[in-house]
């Protein structure tokens, strides 16, 4: 297999487990949460926490330094056209990951307080919540369209 080619797969790889891994975790938090019960948000949000960080952390990392071989390798410059809209997407997909791992491990945290003290989740994770699901959608649909532009590699 030729550089060009193992650099692609790699790519495409590290793109599907963006999209998947936010979509999977995304389900899985905010069914937990629909539970409402702090032993199931305690547990899911801490497998969530794992699965970020083994998952997203390593294809956040692999995706610009793939995607950049890729480009010098086909003679794309980085700044502009689709390859520049890919990058400021990418840029606003991580101002919206850093916050939200920040929240899944408050939200995992306050559910094993509340499992821990026998007390009700307290007002400060729905308010967390509501702001993670939220950043939910600009950070899916900037990724989205990352593939998208990776596709069809439009004329910008």
């Amino acid at each position: 297999m030729d550089l060009y080619t193992l650099l692609k797969v790699a790519h495409v790889i590290g793109a599907a487990v963006l999209l998947g891994t936010g979509a999977g975790i995304a389900f899985f938090m905010l069914m937990a949460h629909r539970a409402r019960e702090p032993a199931l948000i305690a547990h899911t949000a801490g497998v969530v926490v794992l699965a970020d960080t083994l998952f997203t952390a390593s294809a956040v990392i692999l995706q610009p330094v793939t995607g950049a071989a890729l480009a010098h390798l086909v003679g794309y410059p980085l700044w502009s056209g689709w390859i520049a809209w890919s990058l400021a997407l990418y840029v606003v997909t991580g101002l919206c990951w850093l916050p939200v791992v920040w929240i899944q491990l408050r939200l995992r945290d306050l559910a094993r307080e509340a499992v821990a003290t026998g007390a009700p989740l307290p007002a400060r994770y729905f308010r967390l919540f509501r702001v993670w699901f939220v950043l939910g959608f600009p950070a899916f649909s900037a990724v989205t369209a990352i593939v998208w532009l990776m596709v069809a590699k439009p004329d910008l």
